[in-house]
């Protein structure tokens, strides 16, 4: 099947590691020009150097996305590099430290909010004015499925997903027809957001009392997950790069579940 992503050009944010990276290379597989901004240099140069050899062209910034002034300063520098504006934004950035309710300070639910809610939102905010211009322009927010059924922990990242799915049917009802919005809810998925020093496995260890590794695989019993695996960052990004191009062109507000079967509602 033809996607049409063919020279349109793609903006990711938190494109170095894990579920980002994985979808930089899918769409550039789709021959799509990538344009990527994160705050960790060094993979953010190795993932660019992974397009360079599917013969994308490619563009990067080093920014931190926490902050309203990492956001601006960061899309301004980007967009500042692309020579054909931007067919289509993935909301990507995002980072979760699990702990039961009790022990989430206000300054952690605070950082949960500008990183994976206010960064969405800033980010859009930039770029829509360049996505109202190009046919067939579309954004994907990278929600969870925790935003659609919580879990003990984290709460705070669970609350401020569902809050961005919220932004998803808000945002694709204001920008219709000209921009098509829609969401992806990953459920586990084995990545850097899960493996890194202080990233989900070490916070389960902490919640269960056991090893990272065998703290995630009693989660994944608890959640009683149908496939009975995490997934991996390359089939979020089959459904993100699905969700962004022509193959999608009658699909808007909508939330694609990549779970492994976590969410048990019919709707």
């Amino acid at each position: 099947m033809q996607t049409g992503l063919t020279g349109k050009t793609v903006l990711i944010t938190g494109a170095a590691n894990g579920i980002g990276r994985a979808t930089a290379i899918a769409f550039a597989r789709e021959r799509a020009k990538l344009a990527l901004i994160d705050n960790d240099a060094a993979q953010l140069e190795a993932t660019a150097d992974e397009i360079r050899k599917a013969s994308s062209e490619v563009w990067t910034t080093v920014s931190d996305l926490s902050t309203a002034a990492g956001c601006s300063d960061g899309i301004t520098s980007l967009l500042q590099k692309l020579p054909d504006g931007v067919d289509a934004l993935f909301n990507n950035v995002g980072m979760a430290d699990p702990k039961p309710f009790g022990e989430i300070t206000d300054e952690q639910w605070q950082s949960c909010f500008q990183v994976n809610l206010m960064s969405a939102v800033r980010v859009t905010r930039k770029v829509l004015p360049l996505l109202r211009e190009r046919p067939g322009s579309s954004i994907v927010m990278n929600a969870s499925d925790l935003a659609r059924q919580p879990e003990p922990a984290p709460a705070d990242y669970g609350a401020i997903k569902a809050a961005m799915l919220s932004l998803t049917k808000s945002l694709a009802r204001a920008e219709a027809p000209r921009v098509r919005v829609n969401a992806v809810a990953p459920g586990p998925i084995w990545s850097t957001f899960w493996s890194r020093p202080g990233g989900f496995a070490e916070g389960l260890a902490g919640i269960h009392n056991m090893p990272a590794r065998q703290a995630v695989d009693h989660e994944m019993k608890l959640r009683k997950l149908p496939l009975e695996r995490l997934g991996n960052p390359d089939e979020v990004a089959n459904i993100v790069v699905f969700l962004a191009s022509d193959l999608a062109s009658y699909v808007t507000s909508s939330v694609w579940g990549v779970d492994g079967g976590s969410i048990r509602s019919i709707v």
